[in-house]
């Protein structure tokens, strides 16, 4: 039985302030350039000011990039282009710069941070700010198993929460958040299934390094079958997690729900944190107003997790390689549109025009002859 009461979260999480929005588009009304004439560059200004409480919207200054890290058991069946348990390869590779969110963040001058849940390699072999929240060496074979123990699912959970309190302690304004793993479109395909009543088939994509036909059949099998041992569990969001999600899908859930306690916006990446978001959504249903979709990645389970939270995609570039590179792809959208809504001018207040001394005297004899019935010379 799990200590942790997820009903809170429906207690702690409120909306972006309304209020405060309704004053930003009162502000919008009046700036040099026509409503709508910027198009969702308006909307994203109006929801960061409501997400700040602040009318002018302050300028993104502090992004993260915060990457969850986890090897699926799942992976073992082949349905990733990647082998299984190579997640930890990946790992280092953005540590050393050599992945496109490595590259895409150096570009942006945004940190990244990643954190290991269930890596399936040694933790001597990652630096220790990487590993120390690590719950177990990679996650179990949904399709047979359970990713995780309950306890295990609790402590990834935490350990979410807590990250999510370390980001915005340390004044981080807005996360791009993301994942890195081998076999986690699948498990994030049973949890969008599950949550969203579908067939496997629905929402099975081709991944970050697009499968084949073969490891697609196999791919969707997994999901039917992981789909089977999740349904008696939908009613409890934790014990989901533990039985087809995973440490780093668990964390991810956590951040997320904390992230918007803390009133933190985040700008979700792909199918993975769609899938995580989606969890969260049913815990606490007002946590999607603090939340941006970044891209379509074109993840059949991405575009149904986020219909279902009507989040629209900011961008569609057909970016699949996770890691948060699609969410860096967004976030110069997002700081022009605090740009715009802060730094564009007001239109000139309307006055009447000053009358000339000429008029002025013309007004003053036509009123002195009404009073005394004397015409005036035309």
């Amino acid at each position: 039985m799990s200590s942790l009461n997820l009903d809170d979260f429906t207690d702690l999480i409120e909306r972006p302030d309304g209020g405060v929005r309704r004053d930003a588009e009162a502000r919008r009304e009046r700036q040099i350039v026509p409503p709508g004439s910027l198009g969702r560059l308006d909307d994203l200004g109006e929801w960061l000011a409501a997400a700040q409480s602040a009318v002018p919207v302050r300028p993104i200054e502090r992004p993260r990039v915060v990457l969850f890290a986890g090897d699926h058991g799942v992976a073992e069946l082949g349905v990733s282009a990647r082998p299984a348990g190579g997640a930890g390869e990946l790992v280092r590779e953005v540590l050393e710069g050599g992945r496109p969110v490595s590259v895409l963040a150096r570009r942006l001058g945004v940190p990244v941070r990643i954190v290991d849940m269930a890596l399936d390699c040694d933790p001597e072999a990652l630096p220790e700010d990487v590993v120390r929240h690590r719950v177990r060496r990679g996650s179990g074979r949904i399709d047979v198993e359970d990713a995780l123990t309950l306890q295990e699912a609790e402590a990834a959970f935490r350990a979410g929460v807590a990250v999510a309190d370390e980001e915005a302690d340390s004044g981080t304004d807005l996360v791009v958040l993301g994942d890195v793993s081998v076999g986690g479109t699948t498990a994030a395909g049973v949890l969008v299934a599950a949550l969203c009543g579908v067939d496997a088939s629905v929402v099975t994509g081709r991944g970050g390094l697009a499968i084949d036909d073969l490891a697609w059949m196999r791919k969707c099998a997994a999901i039917r079958d992981a789909l089977r041992r999740a349904r008696p569990v939908l009613g409890d969001q934790l014990q989901l997690l533990a039985t087809v999600g995973g440490a780093d899908l668990a964390a991810m859930t956590g951040f997320l729900l904390q992230s918007a306690v803390r009133k933190m916006p985040v700008v979700l990446d792909g199918v993975v944190t769609a899938a995580c978001a989606l969890v969260g959504q049913r815990i606490a249903f007002r946590a999607p107003d603090w939340w941006l979709a970044a891209h379509d990645s074109g993840e059949p389970g991405q575009a149904k997790a986020l219909d279902r939270m009507a989040l629209e995609p900011l961008l569609t570039q057909g970016v699949t390689v996770g890691e948060g590179a699609g969410g860096l792809l967004a976030l110069p959208l997002v700081q022009a549109a605090a740009a715009l809504a802060a730094e564009l001018p007001e239109k000139p207040k309307e006055s009447e025009e000053p009358e000339t001394s000429e008029a002025s005297e013309a007004a003053q004899a036509s009123e002195a002859a009404e009073a005394t019935g004397v015409p005036t010379e035309q």
